[in-house]
């Protein structure tokens, strides 16, 4: 049974010059009443071991002393309680781990040992939990002894065992030999530095490397490190090792496991191409820098293979030599300028075929046969050409893989030549509308510079036009204001006729009847003088009240025909502007004339959404709507009390930020000789019968003046007329 927490010390004290993982390890022994407390220093560890309460302590070694390690001993003798300590090395030894032995050490440990191993020990030897009992039947792993050979020989990685310090190779499976190419006696007769290319990547000799390796996974720092190694035919291949020590009483030992990473390596350096290729090409890189970098790319993924690009030049026959850093430069310069063909080598016959063309022999393929002596004398056996292609008809050049034996490709040769030979499309693609660009930009500066000396030419002609011009509109204005001043005046002179003519019958009228009555008068004072008779007085006073009938009537009349030629200039800025619902317009004036129309037995039809909103101008509006009415009463229906007919009132938004206005009636119409002059002031075929010619006058100034909208007229003689009203929803201002 574990004892109780209140009998036993509580705190793990942990001495290390170095940063000790006590973060992780404080809630593992958290839940056993279990406290942590760390120190950097000696001097430290003993004046926190004197004040009790240590159950036990962590000890960096090199805070331990000399080679003794006396403050082992030493924090022993300060604790009142046995003090078990655990010495902590960062880089173990069988020397080192006999002083421990000898220092009365508890245990002797890697610095990196696993911090969650760590907790388990600490609690297993504080007996602060109990070890895993053993079970009847399944044997305890001190025990455990299984045949290393066979399980090796059953993995399905590659293994080796090697014995440490001379790293001889004593085992190896199957797998190991098939990576390496090598037998198993030969595997055995070797070492782990043999299998290893002479330097590494990075330049360092490989026996440097492998032993800085070798060196920290026996500290514990790591177990997986890659290498630089190579098969048997000398071919480089990126191995990942983990290596675990195994230890016997005879046998220092290394089980290695290794995995051939090149192809992962390889998509790398491939993915990774391929962004630098399109990033030369999204910056405008020269075009044969980029497909150099594009033949070196593949040519590393290739094993011995060798790359070129030829490009098809613009007469569609010959190509050219565009990139080939790895062949022969000569070789390269007798390609320039040969024909394409159908049986024009490889490249030649891609390109005219427009499909891939694969050659595995060039010394016995009739497709070589004119450029088989060349081919020969460079040692070139097998090759491979893909034409690269704008579009389905249109063909740039190729990309090909060249071999020193014959050989066919395989899926991923096949797979590397068709990503390939898109880099170089979209490269080549990229240059020549560069090219075309450029043509386009020199043909456009040239057009630019011939339109700027016409420009030039035009404007010095255009000045001196414009010279010309001046004194004529100098000349045309003097004209023009001479013209002004006729017009105002034969205006003027036409308004004073026509309100002349207006008021004329009115005030004729008046004076005629004022100057009879005036002799009626005279002629009544006489006959009072000579003794007035009742007959004779009531004589006059009949005559006189006719007269002041007939004064009256004219004088009314008179004054509504001042009213109205005060309406003819409509101010707008006299009238007031606010946003309104144009039914509430439409309802008060339909109220105001609704009694004259049922009066005259006409039917008056509404049809007017009543929410249609304006920012305008409501009685300005109400009084050409009204004008529009009284039209329809004097001349649509001529004036008569009784009759069929009707008048139509309708509106609508028209969806164009307008609102479209309709005031239409069903009676006699206007003929068309008279319709282009239905606004032209004092004309009326009601003259001396209620028209005054000025009603619709003053509404086509209203609509277009202060309403800022349009107005139209149609009318059918003996059916009716109709005027259509276009205003904006928003008044000018």
């Amino acid at each position: 049974m574990p004892p109780s927490p209140a009998d036993q010390p509580h705190t793990i004290l942990i001495a290390t010059r170095s940063g000790y993982d006590a973060a992780t390890l404080r809630p593992m022994l958290a839940p056993h009443h279990l406290a942590v407390h760390t120190v950097s220093r000696g001097d430290e560890a003993l004046a926190f071991t004197r004040n009790g309460n240590i159950a036990l302590v962590l000890l960096d070694v090199a805070l331990a002393g000399s080679a003794s390690l006396e403050l082992c001993a030493r924090l022993r003798q300060a604790s009142a309680r046995p003090l078990p300590v655990f010495l902590l090395s960062p880089h173990p030894s069988e020397e080192e781990r006999g002083r421990a032995h000898e220092a009365g050490a508890a245990a002797y440990l890697p610095m990196q040992f696993p911090i969650d191993d760590m907790a388990e020990k600490i609690l297993l030897y504080l007996q602060a939990i109990s070890p895993a009992p053993a079970l009847e039947g399944v044997p305890a792993m001190a025990t455990l002894e299984v045949n290393y050979h066979t399980m090796l020989a059953g993995s399905p990685d590659a293994i080796l065992l090697m014995q440490r310090g001379s790293n001889r190779i004593l085992d190896a499976n199957r797998r190991t030999r098939q990576l390496f190419g090598m037998t198993e006696a030969e595997l055995l007769q070797t070492d782990l530095l043999s299998l290893c290319t002479p330097t590494q990547p990075d330049g360092q000799p490989s026996e440097h490397v492998l032993a800085m390796d070798l060196d920290q996974v026996m500290s514990g720092e790591v177990q997986v490190f890659e290498l630089e190694m190579r098969h048997s035919s000398g071919r480089p291949l990126t191995c990942e090792l983990r290596m675990v020590p195994l230890s016997t009483q005879e046998h220092r030992l290394m089980h290695v496991r290794v995995a051939d990473v090149t192809p992962r390596k390889l998509a790398t350096q491939l993915r990774d191409g391929k962004n630098a290729v399109l990033e030369m090409i999204a910056r405008g890189a020269p075009l044969h820098e980029t497909l150099d970098k594009l033949v070196r790319l593949i040519e590393a993924q290739l094993d011995g293979g060798h790359c070129t690009v030829m490009l098809l030049n613009p007469d569609g026959v010959t190509v050219h030599s565009a990139a080939g850093p790895s062949m022969p430069a000569d070789y390269m310069s007798a390609l320039n300028g040969l024909p394409i063909g159908p049986a024009a080598g490889s490249c030649g016959t891609a390109m005219y075929r427009k499909e891939t063309v694969i050659v595995s022999d060039i010394l016995g393929d009739p497709l070589w046969a004119p450029y088989r002596n060349t081919a020969a004398h460079y040692g070139l056996r097998a090759c491979w050409s893909m034409p690269i292609l704008l579009d389905r008809d249109m063909v740039l050049g190729s990309f090909a893989m060249y071999y020193y034996e014959e050989r066919t490709p395989g899926e991923e040769e096949l797979r590397l030549i068709r990503v390939a030979t898109h880099l170089a499309g979209i490269a080549v693609a990229r240059t020549r509308r560069e090219e075309e660009l450029q043509r386009h930009r020199e043909h456009l500066a040239e057009l630019v510079a011939a339109r700027t000396a016409e420009l030039q030419r035009a404007k010095e002609d255009a000045e001196h036009a414009n010279e010309e011009l001046t004194t004529a509109l100098h000349n045309l204005s003097m004209t023009q204001e001479e013209l002004v001043r006729r017009d105002k005046l034969a205006a003027l002179g036409a308004l004073v006729a026509g309100v002349a003519h207006e008021l004329n019958t009115p005030i004729g009228n008046s004076l005629m009847m004022a100057g009879s009555m005036s002799e009626r008068t005279a002629a009544l004072r006489r006959e009072l003088e000579n003794g007035l008779r009742r007959s004779a007085l009531q004589a006059y006073l009949e005559q006189a009240a006719a007269a002041d009938e007939v004064v009256i009537r004219n004088l009314n009349r008179a004054a509504a025909l001042v009213a109205g030629f005060k309406r003819i200039a409509v101010d707008g800025g006299s009238n007031q502007r606010s946003r309104f619902m144009l039914g509430d317009v439409v309802a008060e004036l339909m109220q105001s004339v609704q009694a004259d129309l049922r009066q005259r037995g006409l039917e008056l039809i509404e049809d007017v959404d009543h929410w249609l909103e304006m920012d305008s101008y409501p009685g300005p509006l109400a009084q050409a709507l009204s004008n529009l009415i009284e039209n329809s009463l004097v001349h649509g229906f001529n004036g008569r009390q009784h009759g069929h007919g009707s008048v139509t009132l309708s509106a609508h938004d028209s969806g164009d930020g307008e609102i479209a206005l309709t005031l239409s009636d069903t009676g006699a119409g206007i003929a068309p000789e008279h319709l282009p002059r239905i606004y032209d002031p004092f004309f009326t075929t009601r003259l001396g019968a209620g028209g005054s010619g000025l009603g619709l006058y003053i509404t086509h100034n209203i609509v277009t003046g202060v309403l800022g909208g349009r107005i139209e007229a149609a009318s059918t003689p003996g059916q009716g007329t109709s005027f259509m009203l276009r205003l904006p929803k928003v008044a000018p201002l």
